[in-house]
């Protein structure tokens, strides 16, 4: 299948790519991590879940023509995360979503890439329009909506809770 959208961005920190196989051990950071999870998979994954989760964002650009990108920190070479284009079967609409290890947290790689792939977006699917779908209790993930410029739209019930619906600016 051809990607709709650019494989690779850069930023100043960051290097946002497709995943790649091995990615999932360092993911496995975020999601092994009760902390990183708790508004979002909801419990700890192993090494297989950790595996799987990776599985679907690589068969999200297979299914889509686009997905979430691999966040490599520039002087590591580590993936930090997941930040990217997310519109799975059940979401509202498609969604910038961004998910660090917490070791990468109060960095700003999180707001960076997220910016990037906004910009990204706006140039390439201009038709796309972009929220972030986020747990209501999920304080930090809806401060960083708000400081890459995302609105608050409304309140969904997801999930047995209240999820937030912010709309990316254009």
């Amino acid at each position: 299948m051809r990607f709709i959208i650019p494989e690779q961005i850069e930023t100043e920190r960051l290097i946002l790519r497709t995943f790649q196989a091995s990615d999932w051990q360092d993911l496995h950071a975020y999601y092994s991590d009760p902390v990183c999870i708790q508004y979002t998979v909801g419990k700890p994954l192993t090494e297989g879940g950790t595996w799987r989760i990776l599985a679907s964002m690589i068969g999200h650009w297979q299914m889509r023509g686009y997905g979430p990108y691999a966040v490599v920190e520039r002087t590591s070479g580590r993936v930090v995360g997941p930040v990217g284009l997310w519109y799975p079967v059940d979401w509202p609409e498609p969604e910038i979503k961004w998910a660090l290890a917490q070791d990468y947290w109060g960095r700003g790689y999180a707001c960076e890439a997220a910016m990037a792939v906004n910009k990204m977006a706006i140039e390439t699917l201009p038709e796309l329009h972009l929220i972030s779908f986020i747990n209501g209790e999920n304080l930090p993930s809806i401060a960083l909506a708000k400081r890459v410029g995302a609105r608050f739209e409304k309140t969904l019930p997801f999930r047995k809770g209240e999820w937030h619906v912010y709309r990316h600016q254009r």
